[in-house]
């Protein structure tokens, strides 16, 4: 099928915040449409040009896991249709690309889980043998597989700054002692969930992160998007048995970005990406759709 066309600001509903990907509508004021653009960042850096597609395949990737953690732990997903609540010229700047979720008070940190050591996790315990604060055994490799999954929190940051990963104890101070608890337990349950699933379709999910609210009443849900390739590292199984690592993730973008020396934050500016490179990242996002759900879900 063909993608829909990546978003312009819908003129039917209020924007509320343009983030790094998505941008969410207020609909009313228990709901919020968010429409996933083709918008593509690492390092906390945006790219000048969108990848055609892309926005459209990471939210049926984010439904086909919502639906998979039904009767695991409370979602945002309403249900409806995002096309009911535009205007007829919208529909196709939304379908295909949208979730009309329900509108919760959101936790200011992400849940990132990781079963191996990666990326600034790596960095860290390459120079101190942590990842964030916590002593890890000498002698891992990215390809070691953590005997445990182990909870990282991060901040939340604003377009353009940086999550910053934080110990738990700054995450009790953050949100509470008993809710910090409920989200680290709840977080490493999905994780292990999504990675004995994956597994079986011959994916490895080496880390990634999540993001929760709260309801009315004040239950932990699960929001925004999930295991995408843009918030996990997904690793071919067949390739890692061999003590390879082979990403099907924004890996391709991540190399540029430090071939070039960016390190991503407020002052960088957003960066014309060779076409190469967002062909690299586009591909290994489809195989890993197609891997996971067998194409569309």
């Amino acid at each position: 099928m063909p993608n829909p066309p990546s978003p312009a600001t819908l003129h039917s509903l209020p924007l509320l915040a343009r983030g790094k990907v998505r941008d969410n509508y207020a609909v009313g004021t228990d709901r919020i449409l968010m429409v996933a653009s083709d918008r593509l960042s690492a390092f906390d850096v945006v790219m000048k040009a969108p990848v055609p597609g892309k926005g459209a395949l990471l939210t049926q990737m984010a439904l086909a896991w919502f639906r998979h953690f039904e009767g695991l732990v409370p979602t945002h997903i309403t249900g409806e249709a995002p096309e009911s609540v535009v205007q007829p010229d919208e529909v196709p700047l939304v379908a295909g690309r949208s979730m009309l979720v329900k509108r919760l008070q959101p936790l200011p940190c992400e849940a990132v889980v990781r079963g191996y050591v990666a990326g600034s996790g790596w960095k860290e315990y390459s120079k101190s043998g942590t990842v964030c604060g916590q002593p890890l055994p000498p002698g891992l490799s990215m390809t070691t597989p953590l005997a445990e999954p182990i909870f990282t929190p991060a901040t939340k940051a604003a377009v353009g700054d940086h999550d910053e990963n934080i110990s738990f104890a700054q995450l009790e101070q953050l949100i509470g002692a008993p809710r910090a608890a409920e989200l680290r337990d709840t977080a490493i349950r999905l994780y292990k969930a999504a990675a004995a699933y994956a597994r079986t379709r011959g994916i490895v999910v080496a880390d990634t992160k999540f993001e929760f609210g709260l309801d009315a009443n004040g239950t932990l849900t699960l929001m925004d998007e999930v295991l995408t390739p843009d918030s996990s590292r997904f690793w071919l199984a067949d390739e890692l048995a061999q003590g390879r690592v082979h990403a099907l993730d924004k890996q391709p973008l991540r190399d540029w970005l430090d071939r070039i020396g960016v390190a991503g934050g407020a002052e960088q500016a957003a960066l014309d990406l060779p076409p190469e490179v967002s062909a690299g990242v586009m591909e290994r996002y489809e195989r890993a759709m197609h891997m996971l759900w067998g194409g569309d879900e």
